[in-house]
């Protein structure tokens, strides 16, 4: 954390561990076990972490009380929960209680790819997955959300999408052009899918400054956390830098402090 610039770090699940397709006693048994390890983190130094924990969601009523449980202990902000959930997207109906739980607790919600669909198409090592795969899967994520009407109902949800939000940049132009001028689209939900993106939150894992710029301009500069992926492969070992190399002072001062204590809900 010191060489990289980073005074305070969120600690989540490695998504897989999330483990959707556990039985609910193994599954909250997981859940549980993750939850107490990053919890002792955040108390061993709780001026350095910041925790987000994980609950079953392949049964959201439990999900519900993990979550509760998670936010009365004083160790977490909220969870991180997968793109989907055995298949089902997070915009599916049946996660509806989650969410409007999550909101009502002020809790947040990070949105890491797991299990993407598509692995069957690429070609080269599983290693790909993070590379190909996983934006495209966040971007799936993003829009069964956004045609599901989730945010609509829940406009107060703090909710923030992995890997600058995947392809979902690509696919808002298409989503907005679609709203607008097919009617079966455009009675599916309530908002223009446009405004409804500038209330989310992105990471800005897009390695690429002219891509970052992109996601500012889109998005909006208060929208951009910045994101790591530490530890794995992929990760920018200077992520504060690749933000600073691109942004104004006063963006710098969003994308590198305001908007985390924003999402997190936190005060300095």
């Amino acid at each position: 954390m010191l060489r990289a610039g980073v005074d305070v770090q969120v600690v989540s699940p490695m998504p897989e561990l999330l483990s959707y397709w556990l039985p609910v006693e193994d599954g909250a048994t997981m859940c549980n076990f993750i939850n107490e390890e990053i919890g002792k983190l955040v108390q061993r130094a709780p001026c350095r972490f910041v925790g987000l924990g994980a609950v079953p969601l392949q049964y959201p009523a439990l999900a519900c009380r993990v979550l509760e449980a998670l936010m009365e202990s004083g160790c977490f902000r909220g969870v991180e929960i997968g793109s989907n959930i055995n298949g089902l997207p997070i915009g599916d109906p049946s996660f509806e209680e989650f969410f409007a739980t999550a909101e009502r607790l002020g809790a947040c919600i990070f949105v890491h790819a797991i299990r993407p669909i598509g692995d069957e198409r690429l070609v080269g090592p599983l290693s790909l997955r993070a590379v190909v795969s996983f934006p495209c899967e966040v971007s799936f994520a993003i829009c069964s959300a956004v045609t599901g009407g989730l945010f609509t109902r829940h406009p107060a949800l703090r909710i923030a999408f992995s890997h600058g939000g995947g392809a979902f940049g690509a696919v808002l132009p298409r989503l907005a052009h679609a709203w607008q001028n097919i009617e079966a689209i455009r009675s599916q939900f309530e908002e223009d899918p446009r405004v409804i993106a500038q209330r989310l939150f992105y990471d800005s894992l897009v390695y690429d400054p002219r891509q970052l710029r992109h996601m500012i301009e889109q998005f909006g500069a208060t929208q951009i956390l910045a994101g790591s992926d530490y530890p794995f492969d992929i990760a920018d070992p200077e992520p504060v830098d690749s933000v600073l190399r691109v942004v104004n002072a006063d963006q710098a001062e969003l994308i590198l402090h305001t908007n985390a204590e924003n999402f997190l809900g936190v005060t300095p």
